[in-house]
């Protein structure tokens, strides 16, 4: 599925589901909320932590697809077409990045 696709189901599950957008704020909160909830997974599960019990059935997954979902109806909701902002930042990182990475010794 492209990114364009993902932000019009987005936008129709909206319609059908959510009745309405949050406000941009809203959505930013809840946008950090959601990455909060992937950094304490990573942070316990693949970093130094130990994890909680109440954390071991946490779904990584579907944490980043709630961080992703968010992304999604910012992106809408202010008109930012996303596959073309990524696509456009995909290139430019090919291009700025590709000898950069290559010659980076931390990365040998």
């Amino acid at each position: 599925m492209s990114i364009k696709a993902a932000q019009q189901i987005v936008d129709e599950w909206i319609q059908d589901h959510g009745v309405r957008y949050f406000n941009e704020l809203t959505n930013m909160a809840q946008l950090t909320e959601e990455v909060g909830e992937v950094a304490r997974i990573i942070a316990r599960r693949y970093g130094e932590q130990s994890e909680k019990e109440s954390d071991k059935n946490k779904d990584l997954g579907e944490e980043l697809a709630d961080v992703l979902f968010v992304v999604l109806c910012l992106a809408n909701q202010t008109g930012v077409d996303l596959q073309q902002a990524f696509d456009k930042k995909l290139d430019l990182k090919t291009k700025r990045d590709h000898d950069r990475h290559h010659n980076n010794d931390k990365l040998k």
